[in-house]
């Protein structure tokens, strides 16, 4: 498994993480009891989702995420208001306005209204890389300890329980894989990725 193959399966993790906050607050009905074969010897079953959520660092990264967002959402809308406001202004001046004066304060207005446009697609592709450079992060720790864990549990088939409708617990070996991570890591400092500042770079080289 590579760090580029789980990454990947991390993104679904997180991304699932974030759609299911919302609907932690509601009481999910009680799941109806299934009886399970024997353990198959040698076939373990792991939950990204389950490591990713029930890991400290996972946690950490997840809340960190949200708080980028907010940050950026409280700079697009103090922007935006400010646009929406010059807008009722200059409709609630245009009488007092040459026709001259009015269209060049409308087009000063569509020039931000541009703006900050392409500042939203920008914020919205930064927070991506964001989450896709700490989520690749997440996968480097977590990899060789995959690999551990499937030699200690002495594995011949590793199996991601998403895949599956139903499996034996006692195959599973998610919550080793949560212990080994949380023992290694907690949580990492990362900001929003600014791709603006690195167009900018490049350019000058």
């Amino acid at each position: 498994m590579t760090t580029k193959t789980l990454a990947a399966g991390l993104s679904a993790a997180v991304l699932a993480l974030a759609l299911a906050q919302g609907a932690q607050a509601q009481q999910a009905p009680a799941a109806p009891q299934v009886t399970h074969g024997a353990a198959i010897p040698g076939v373990c079953v792991m939950s990204l989702d389950g490591a990713i959520g029930g890991s400290t660092v996972g946690q950490y990264v997840q809340t960190r995420l949200q708080q980028i967002a907010t940050q950026v959402e409280a700079e697009l809308k103090g922007e935006e208001t400010a646009i929406t406001n010059e807008a009722q202004a200059i409709e609630t001046g245009r009488a007092s306005l040459s026709q001259d004066a009015f269209d060049k304060r409308r087009a000063d207005l569509q020039v931000r209204v541009n703006a900050f446009q392409r500042k939203a697609t920008l914020r919205e592709r930064e927070l991506a890389v964001t989450q896709q450079k700490a989520i690749a992060r997440v996968g480097q720790e977590m990899e060789p300890l995959i690999r551990q864990v499937y030699q200690q549990r002495q594995c011949a088939m590793l199996v991601n329980r998403e895949a599956l409708l139903f499996s034996n617990p006692q195959m599973d070996v998610t919550a080793t894989l949560v212990t080994a991570l949380n023992g290694k890591i907690t949580q990492f400092a990362f900001d929003r990725e600014r791709l603006d500042q690195q167009a900018a770079g490049a350019q000058t080289r």
